[in-house]
């Protein structure tokens, strides 16, 4: 783990967590730091602006109640706030993440990362819920999709540390192994 890590996204995560319980709205502040995120991933302009040190508190509080105002909790709201005030506000991915990762655990949830040469429909996806579900006995499966065209075909599962290449590139790369030590 990263001093970054450590330092400053768990403790701000862990807080967010605490004010979360204590006020019933865990799965929220979950859907909220999703937003959060996926906001950040589509505006790159957004992301620099708010880790800019030239940018003044103020203009990065009025962006943020902008832009997020109404479509995040108040509580959510005032996090940020708090987040720009203490100069942390660069850091608002990493905390989001780190959120929703002690949401996982509190739920018993695993996150499952699948890269797929195509979109998977909702039966595809369940099939791969399923066998996560078999492979690491969760009761509850998070999938973060990604589509990669070079996979050919299949699906590459990553879940912690453990990775199963059901890729035709995977298969095909082995079937080259096997041939050039026989």
């Amino acid at each position: 783990m990263s001093i970054v890590s450590t330092e400053i996204l768990d403790p701000y995560a862990k807080a967010l967590m605490s004010l979360a319980k204590t006020q019933e709205l865990t799965e929220r502040f979950g859907e909220d730091s999703a937003s959060l995120i996926r906001l950040l991933d589509e505006s790159e302009e957004l992301r620099q602006f708010l880790a800019s040190p030239l940018t003044r508190p103020d203009a990065k509080k009025a962006v943020l109640r902008q832009i997020v105002g109404e479509q995040i909790h108040p509580y959510m709201l005032n996090f940020l706030l708090l987040l720009v005030d203490r100069g942390r506000i660069l850091f608002l991915e990493g905390i989001c993440k780190q959120y929703q990762a002690l949401l996982r655990e509190l739920n018993q949830t695993v996150l499952a990362e699948v890269t797929s040469a195509v979109e998977l429909n909702e039966e595809q996806q369940e099939s791969v819920r399923q066998k996560v579900v078999n492979l690491v006995g969760a009761t509850q499966v998070e999938l973060d999709t990604k589509i990669d065209p070079d996979l050919i075909g299949g699906v590459i599962i990553k879940v912690g540390s453990q990775v199963i290449d059901a890729s035709l590139r995977g298969q095909l790369r082995r079937i080259g192994l096997r041939l050039s030590t026989t």
